[in-house]
């Protein structure tokens, strides 16, 4: 790896570390210079606007979101869709708990935000990207005769992402406790009405 990339490496890391904990929104090339090290001028070098700072972090963040959540469920084998997708379940609930703050995905969107927000626009296609690929998982369950097959599968993201959401501000509330009992008590109750042997009452 070359001097510049380890040089922008270590500049991305920390800035993700900063935002993790304050929010992406309070991210400065000021405060970056200091914790990582380096110059106003040089850090203004690299991307010439907070803006630009905000989004090239976003992108590190949607690699490595990607890399520590979508990999490992790639490279592991699993007996079904369901154990696959519970894997993916468990490890974005750890991505979101494994910094010193919340998710900055949750934390950067902005109710009416601006759609010609360079931010808000990477905001959205990394959120998009994750969930076309849960869509993805529960038409994969459909085809191989694990989901019902009249399930809407984007229905079955958007009540995916309800109790992830629940989750996560019932964390910040102190309601939740460190197992996320009550995410998996829900995801219990989803899983089980879209498997083909469920009949409702």
């Amino acid at each position: 790896m070359s001097k510049g990339r380890i040089t922008r490496e270590h500049i991305l890391t920390t800035a993700f570390d900063l935002a993790s904990k304050d929010g992406l929104d309070s991210l400065t090339i000021g405060q970056l210079a200091k914790a990582s090290g380096m110059s106003k001028s040089g850090l203004f070098a690299h991307f010439n606007s907070k803006e630009n700072l905000q989004v090239s972090v976003l992108c590190y963040a949607g690699e490595y979101f990607a890399l520590r959540v979508i990999q490992p469920a790639r490279i592991q084998g699993f007996e079904s869709v369901e154990q696959k997708l519970r894997h993916l379940l468990d490890r974005w609930l750890d991505w979101n708990h494994s910094f010193q703050g919340r998710c900055m995905f949750i934390d950067a969107w902005k109710e009416g935000r601006s759609t010609d927000d360079p931010v808000q626009q990477e905001l959205d296609i990394l959120t998009r990207r994750w969930m076309d690929y849960l869509c993805r998982q529960v038409e994969k369950g459909k085809e191989s005769g694990e989901f019902q097959t009249d399930l809407d599968a984007w229905q079955a993201v958007f009540q995916l992402y309800g109790a992830y959401l629940s989750s996560q501000l019932f964390h910040s509330l102190g309601l939740e406790d460190e197992s996320n009992s009550r995410f998996w008590q829900e995801a219990e109750i989803i899983l089980a009405r879209w498997r083909v042997s469920y009949q409702s009452q």
